[in-house]
């Protein structure tokens, strides 16, 4: 049986006030997701304090002054009243349970120190505003330690961080999506991830306009910093010896809340209005590496939740292997307790893939809770299966068979890919990694941001055949502690590629082997990946005792290749792996190739 709901078929449910269907003032609404058929039922107009307001006043006069319950509208006392009809009362709690909603996040302030252009693009002008975002936390949050930090004039825990937004100079303009990304270690993501150009990849930081991908679609980005001594200013307390120790799960609530208020609330405490108010309705996360590790841990122990609503209705995650992150626990600083990861140096971290180790048990302790988990697509590079035990987020703590996905959740590999890209590795052996994933994660975004706004299912999940590691190349072995787990890695051709996965053209048609480990097995090394070169000739090719054939023997000239590389984009294109644009650059790219022989050029003017 189809189950699909299209979306001309959702309706809109309006509040009930005075006896009739008023809808939300505010004109906003948000989707109501039904579990069990897997699809958005409905919508319910979110409502505002205009809406509160009239509800109330209406209420009251048939059930009394009920204002002290206007933010409790579920847990209002039965009142007894022997002489009104029983349905009149019903009646009346019903218009308030129709437009109840979420006690807005506990942002106390917000504040910008510098407010500049950004740039025109198809969706118009933008500005980058740079700032703080303050607020605080009931010390009863579930979070070690925070009980013990000091505490403001309302009894509750301060917090603050630096806040940076790349929206519309018309919030409005924009597409309604906010895309909050989690810096790694203090440095952006989101502009490397989406915006790098083909030939300068972006390094962690960055905030260049570079392909204005994000801008040209509308999105509107929030960079929202959490992490001890990197940008957040979490609560402490000292101990007994006189040490101080860092409260350091308030990095969690400092992401929650943030998304939260920028996406629902109109101004904070004090009044000053949260730039976004209005223009947004649908909220996504995007992490990468360490933060990818913050989103699953984020997930998985109750954050995704304000009340009765989600801080993300989708996430996007980046070469987070099998790992979650350490930082639910009081540190000594300076540093992060997510800072480190398990290395062939010191193969037992704790902390990182301690478990749950897939997203299927994430998911199932997520729904276990009452939870309807966000629409999620995971994304995983060749370099993760060898330095990171990404299999294990396949497999489990034991055996080598995949585990099912979740409904919520795609996954995806990238043949040949690297952990990150860098130009160079001076320390490194083999030359780094260099496939270029930017054009996937572009058109994965767009695809989860569909998934989250229109229902629009992704493609199907695409990965890597594996195998046992068998020592060469090597790979990071499983922790002591997990006894029955098997690392296992992707199954490669006589090349030494990769087989499976997503392919792009790079790999695809492949001028060398890409995605191989690299040496010494330091932290940067072990993550850069490789790329070996085929020779040029069948001559060098023999004189070096490459078995690998050459690039004169695999492609018949110029326009052989780059006719193999149009064929390689226009099949992700037309799977949905790669956008048009992106496709064009990539066959640009080869139809310019220093691989080949210059093509002749006219001499003289004709």
């Amino acid at each position: 049986m189809n189950t699909c709901v299209t979306t001309s078929a959702i309706q809109t449910i309006p509040n009930m006030i005075g006896g009739g269907h008023v809808a939300a003032s505010g004109g906003r609404s948000q989707d109501v997701f039904n579990p069990a058929l897997g699809v958005v039922s409905g919508r319910v107009g979110l409502s505002t304090d205009l809406d509160v307001d009239d509800a109330v006043a209406w209420a009251s006069q048939c059930c009394g002054d009920i204002e002290s319950h206007r933010r409790h509208a579920g847990r209002i006392p039965m009142p007894y009243r022997p002489h009104g009809p029983m349905v009149v009362f019903l009646f009346c709690l019903l218009s308030l349970v129709a437009m109840a909603r979420p006690a807005s996040a506990e942002v106390t302030r917000i504040e910008f120190t510098s407010k500049q252009p950004f740039g025109t693009f198809r969706a118009g002008d933008y500005v980058i505003w740079q700032g703080k975002i303050h607020g605080d936390l009931a010390p009863q949050e579930a979070i070690p330690g925070i009980d013990k930090a000091a505490r403001n004039e309302r009894g509750r825990v301060d917090y603050s961080a630096k806040i940076i937004l790349m929206m519309p100079v018309a919030p409005r303009a924009g597409n309604g999506a906010l895309l909050v990304d989690v810096p790694n270690r203090g440095l952006a993501n989101a502009e490397m991830l989406y915006n790098s150009p083909r030939d300068v990849p972006f390094l962690f930081g960055t905030l260049e306009q570079g392909t204005g991908f994000l801008q040209d679609h509308g999105f509107t980005v929030a960079e929202v910093y959490w992490e001890l001594g990197q940008g957040a200013d979490l609560p402490s307390f000292a101990d007994g010896d006189g040490k101080t120790h860092y409260v350091e799960g308030v990095g969690f609530a400092i992401v929650r809340d943030a998304a939260d208020f920028l996406a629902h609330a109109a101004t904070d405490s004090a009044g000053t209005p949260n730039p976004l108010n209005g223009a947004i309705n649908r909220v996504l996360a995007s992490g990468r590496s360490q933060d990818g590790r913050f989103l699953k841990s984020f997930l998985l122990n109750g954050f995704n939740m304000v009340g009765n609503r989600r801080a993300f209705d989708g996430m996007h995650v980046f070469v987070s292997a099998a790992g979650l992150l350490p930082i639910l626990q009081m540190g000594l600083g300076p540093n992060s307790s997510g800072a480190d990861a398990p290395t062939f140096a010191n193969p037992d971290f704790p902390g990182v893939n301690d478990g749950p180790l897939t997203i299927g048990e994430i998911t199932a302790k997520v729904e276990a809770r009452g939870e309807v988990p966000p629409k999620m697509l995971l994304v995983t590079s060749t370099t993760d299966y060898y330095s990171l035990r990404a299999s294990l987020g396949r497999t489990g703590a034991s055996g080598t068979a995949d585990q099912p996905l979740p409904a919520n959740v795609r996954m995806y590999d990238i043949a040949g890919g690297s952990h990150v890209i860098v130009p160079k590795a001076l320390t490194c052996t083999l030359p780094p990694g260099r496939i270029d994933w930017a054009p996937l994660s572009r058109a994965l975004l767009l695809h989860l941001d569909s998934w989250v706004g229109r229902n629009a299912e992704p493609p199907a999940s695409e990965l890597m055949p594996l195998e046992p590691a068998s020592g060469e190349p090597p790979a990071l072995r499983a922790p002591t502690r997990l006894s029955a787990a098997v690392i296992q890695v992707p199954k490669r051709d006589q090349d030494g590629n990769a087989l499976g996965g997503v392919r792009l053209p790079d790999l695809a048609v492949p001028t060398g082997t890409n995605g191989g480990q690299n040496q010494p097995q330091t932290f940067t090394c072990m993550l850069v990946g490789s790329f070996s070169p085929f020779a040029a000739t069948k001559a060098e090719r023999e004189r070096t005792g490459d078995a690998r054939p050459s690039i004169e023997e695999r492609y018949h000239g110029r326009d052989n290749y780059v006719n193999r590389i149009r064929i390689a984009a226009q099949d992700l294109v037309a799977r949905g792996f790669m956008l048009p644009e992106d496709a064009a650059v990539i066959i640009q790219e080869a139809a310019s190739s220093n691989l080949f022989a210059p093509a002749l050029a006219n001499a003289e003017p004709r």
